[in-house]
């Protein structure tokens, strides 16, 4: 099959530097290799509307209204639809316009779907090629917030789990193939979704190069007194949040009993008020948007990613082992990454392991240097984004496309 690609995001896929635009950056830079490919996707800030000029790189063509409709009415919008908050607060008509106009105009053979809000623009009629790539089940991690949360906040996550159940499941069967970051997401959107459908891993993988520890000074705060525990992440991010909490509150009063000079870093943009309150709180320091968390990850002593809600894998874990440092991770936090436990990071399955295993790694810096190199190694092997994303043109049915750079 020849043809074009529209490729549909629900944020701007540049800069890649928070967990959905890496993934989506280098999915999209894939298939502008494949064939000429059209972007729609929404601008959230204002960086966003100044880096729009970055779609020139790799897009023949692109729509980028910016999403301004509050939460709220959002809100109001869904209940009075009965739809998911998500679709409503993604739903621009110029948006809209411009794919119906570009798959009218243009030679589009295959849409690539970028997470499941984005499927509402795919006209019902399409006949082309659909990839949908949900990346993580959504309402899955919507119905663990209705579960955990209070009310009338969990009332409302419990109704969004619900209709983006159904919404998926519709999705799917749409699609040729649905993609999920893992097998585990993969396996569980099927055991959830009724009939035969194509729903694979499309695993993420990582750019060794950049993040190379050889090419980044550690920081400088980090060089005397410690252990320095890192945690990095968009940090108004619930699951984030809750991780930040849990390790500050819960992990290091009894790190510090032992080490007392041990420190919490929590690096990452937008801190959410209650990570904002951790701040001195055993140890705890809220870094807070950094320029780069590089150099962060290669001066820690350890990188921790204590998560109790997570789904698909977790990028933040994924360049900590390419910086070649020790990783303590959640269970949750290692879904999707085949490393072996004690081998290329640690996985620990309650606090008193967490606390365990940071006192163990802090006291025996040879066994962290171990587990570091063997971390790379890894994946530098195994995780490279040329080989997470090798098969994109079979899926696409372009196997004969175009090899191109940029548009």
């Amino acid at each position: 099959m020849s043809g074009q690609i529209l490729f549909l995001a629900y944020r701007l896929p540049f800069p890649p530097d928070r967990g959905d635009k890496i993934r989506s950056h280098h999915v999209l830079k894939a298939l502008a290799r494949i064939a000429p490919v059209h972007v729609g996707c929404l601008a959230e800030t204002d960086a966003d509307v100044a880096n729009e000029h970055m779609l020139a790189e790799v897009a023949k063509s692109w729509c980028m209204p910016r999403r301004s409709k509050p939460l709220s009415l959002a809100g109001v919008e869904a209940l009075l639809r009965g739809e998911p908050v998500s679709f409503t607060a993604f739903r621009s008509a110029r948006l809209a316009r411009w794919v119906e106009e570009t798959i009218r105009t243009r030679d589009i053979s295959a849409i690539y779907v970028f997470s499941g809000q984005m499927g509402q623009y795919v006209p019902q009629g399409w006949r082309g090629r659909l990839l949908l790539d949900l990346v993580d089940v959504d309402s899955a991690k919507f119905e663990a917030y209705g579960k955990a949360g209070k009310a009338p906040r969990s009332w409302m996550d419990s109704r969004e789990g619900r209709l983006l159940k159904a919404v998926e499941a519709d999705l799917v069967a749409r699609a040729d193939a649905t993609l999920l970051v893992s097998e585990a997401e993969a396996e569980f959107l099927r055991s959830r979704t009724p009939g035969t459908h194509d729903i694979r891993a499309l695993r993420n993988g990582i750019d060794c190069a950049v993040f190379d520890p050889a090419a980044i000074q550690p920081e400088p705060s980090l060089a005397t007194g410690g252990p320095h525990y890192v945690f990095t992440g968009q940090m108004d991010y619930a699951p984030n949040v809750e991780a930040a909490v849990r390790m500050a509150q819960r992990i290091m009063p009894e790190v510090r009993q032992a080490l007392p000079e041990a420190r919490f870093h929590v690096v990452g943009r937008a801190p959410a008020r209650e990570v904002l309150a951790l701040e001195g709180v055993n140890g705890t320091q809220v870094v807070g948007e950094v320029p780069d968390t590089r150099p962060w990850l290669a001066g820690a002593d350890v990188v921790v990613a204590p998560l109790t809600i997570a789904r698909g894998v977790q990028n933040k874990v994924l360049e900590a082992m390419a910086m070649a440092r020790p990783v303590v991770v959640s269970a949750d936090a290692a879904t999707g990454i085949d490393a072996r436990s004690n081998a290329q990071f640690v996985i620990a399955e309650d606090d008193a392991a967490f606390v365990a295993n940071l006192l163990r790694l802090s006291e025996e810096p040879e066994t962290g240097h171990a587990l570091g190199s063997e971390a790379r190694r890894f994946v530098l092997e195994q995780m490279s984004w040329p080989a997470m994303l090798a098969d994109l043109p079979q899926l696409l049915g372009m196997e004969q496309g175009t090899c191109r750079d940029a548009a």
